[in-house]
């Protein structure tokens, strides 16, 4: 005959059920529960920027051209603090001289050569008394001149990517360059990004009358053609007796003014999305302010699309500002940028001179190419279809 054993009532799906709750000799050694064990969906999941970092580290171009960008970030810092390109005015070299890789050539620039030199030795030792009274006293000046004069340092034939009409180094010139160009599309950027989130995030999440004024203003900016609008900007600007002895602050109050409507329309989407979501309802029922929900909660869930466009307004601003500074609206006339190089190299490339347009094209397309694919890696990394 079996003895019968009661079985403990189960209260609630996923309880813990004890040795006492069995019949003897099922008894597990540990508890567990109910459902058995933890299904791999249950682990904590990985943080959205943490997966975004893995994706982007196996994505092999996104991370060459991050390399590409952190070199000419490098370069510009150097040349910020002094270590690199520091003499790029010195001039070093004869007026054109050529590159050392094609090696010393013949420069007409710097009075004909070797050839010329001894035509104008022999022309001074011509006898013209006979036409000129005062020749005798030439032979007396010249010796004067001579012994008064200060004395050069010998200038270079080539240099390692040549010189410049005044024996500059175009490559000192060249990272000298990188480093305005660089600083006013990180700075505009930024300015950009800053007004178009704010602008954004009060239209998006407020809407009502203030979202359709700061819709006005973006129909009106939008309507202009973009490379008109940053000219007459710059323009305005430039006419303005304080603002245009203000360097680099006028070119990037001019990109900053002019390019924040991207960003502001994709931040109004996402506030708009976000703004009715759970946890905003939440935060707004703990007594959370609208500066609160704004900023604490609803923007790092929009900081994605604040990222993306802050990188791709860096290309965009770094290619303005070459275009107005080749227009002569842009850094001030005692500055160099790639598009103040580009300006001169125009006219040298008359004469034959190509290596000033070279180097300044070359760095600027290796930079803006790296920066827009690390773009897109990153847009593509910070995709919440991906996550």
């Amino acid at each position: 005959m079996t003895t019968a054993r009661s079985v403990a009532p189960i209260e609630a799906i996923g309880a813990t059920v004890v040795a006492s709750d069995l019949p003897l000799g099922d008894a597990p050694t540990s508890p567990q529960p109910i459902g058995g064990p933890a299904s791999p969906a249950d682990a904590p999941s990985t943080g959205v920027w943490r997966a975004a970092g893995k994706r982007l580290l196996r994505d092999r171009v996104g991370l060459f051209s991050m390399v590409v960008v952190i070199v000419y970030l490098l370069a510009m810092a150097a040349s910020w603090l002094g270590l690199m390109a520091s003499d790029w005015q010195a001039e070093t070299g004869v007026a054109y001289a050529s590159p050392s890789f094609l090696g010393p050539v013949e420069n007409l620039e710097t009075g004909g050569g070797a050839a010329a030199g001894a035509a104008r030795n022999a022309a001074d030792e011509l006898d013209i008394s006979a036409v000129d009274p005062l020749a005798p006293r030439y032979r007396e000046w010249n010796d004067r001149i001579s012994k008064s004069a200060v004395p050069v340092a010998p200038r270079a034939e080539t240099l390692p990517f040549g010189a410049d009409k005044w024996g500059r180094d175009v490559l000192k010139k060249t990272v000298k360059g990188a480093q305005v160009s660089i600083f006013v599309g990180l700075v505009a950027a930024f300015v950009a990004t800053f007004i178009g989130t704010v602008l954004g995030a009060l239209g998006g999440y407020f809407r009502g009358w203030l979202d359709d004024v700061l819709e006005w203003f973006y129909s009106v900016f939008t309507s202009i053609p973009y490379i008109l609008l940053i000219l007459a900007f710059a323009a305005v600007f430039r006419a303005n007796p304080v603002l245009a002895h203000a360097g680099v602050a006028t070119i990037i109050a001019v990109l900053g003014l002019s390019g924040w409507t991207s960003v502001y329309r994709l931040v109004r989407a996402e506030y708009i999305k976000h703004r009715e979501r759970e946890y905003v309802r939440a935060a707004d029922a703990i007594g959370a302010s609208n500066a609160s929900r704004i900023f604490t909660h609803i923007l790092p869930n929009a900081s994605h699309v604040v990222l993306v466009q802050l990188s791709l307004l860096v290309v965009a601003f770094i290619k303005a500002e070459v275009i107005l500074s080749f227009l002569g609206l842009g850094v001030p006339i005692d500055m160099v940028s790639w598009g103040t190089i580009l300006a001169e190299a125009q006219s040298e490339l008359v004469i034959g001179k190509w290596w000033q347009l070279v180097a300044a094209g070359a760095g600027m397309a290796v930079l803006v190419t790296a920066f827009a694919l690390f773009a897109d890696s990153l847009r593509d990394a910070l995709d919440p279809k991906l996550q």
